[in-house]
């Protein structure tokens, strides 16, 4: 049995942040940054997604901007706060100016495609991307019966790759981001609260 050929694409400089991979037809599988179709899947994040004990408005100055509107948009679509903080946190660092190489854009770091299934006026604005991305959590949410674990999988890897492996993906970035992200989570919830959370939106517990 011959094995595929592996050949790496020319990525861009040291910053890129997260690495696709596609199967080609004879079998080789073909790496890059900056993915030119849909055959392309996640396959590593270089994102340095926070553990709770570095978390602090000294580490992260914006860290409670934006608590206003992740309450807002919280209870507009019926997720919890604490899971949109954590997402946002450890997608953009609460940089709304945070672009990835593959094009992902500001604080819950929406793909052009995505924000416009999503009707996202300016995915750059704070108000529209918070927006945006707790929307898309609700869908991720209702799609996998309230579980957060799948919705955050999704949020990460795309739903397409959740129901491929009926749960969290095999990648090891994916699975990282899930348990991390699931940790803030908890420490939005529980420990450092974004505000007096109603219980209409408080959310599944995972």
């Amino acid at each position: 049995m011959l094995l595929p050929i592996f050949i790496a694409l020319a990525l861009s400089p040291a910053r890129a942040t997260e690495i696709y991979r596609a199967e080609m037809a004879d079998g080789t599988l073909r790496f890059t940054d900056s993915p030119s179709h849909s055959g392309y899947e996640l396959f590593m994040s270089l994102k340095d997604i926070p553990t709770r004990t570095k978390v602090s408005t000294r580490t992260y100055p914006l860290l409670d901007t934006f608590d206003p509107q992740i309450l807002s948009s919280a209870q507009r679509h019926g997720v919890s706060p604490a899971l949109v903080k954590a997402v946002m946190l450890a997608e953009s660092g609460m940089n709304p100016n945070a672009k990835s190489y593959a094009g992902a854009m500001g604080l819950m770091q929406l793909m052009p495609g995505t924000a416009d299934y999503l009707g996202v006026a300016d995915p750059w604005d704070p108000v529209d991307s918070i927006d945006g991305g707790t929307r898309y959590l609700a869908q991720m949410l209702e799609t996998f019966d309230g579980d957060v674990r799948l919705a955050l999988a999704a949020y990460n890897a795309g739903p397409g790759n959740v129901k491929k492996f009926n749960g969290v993906p095999p990648f090891r970035q994916t699975q990282d981001y899930v348990e991390k992200v699931t940790d803030l989570f908890r420490l939005f919830r529980d420990a450092r609260p974004v505000a007096v959370v109603r219980a209409s939106t408080a959310g599944p517990q995972p």
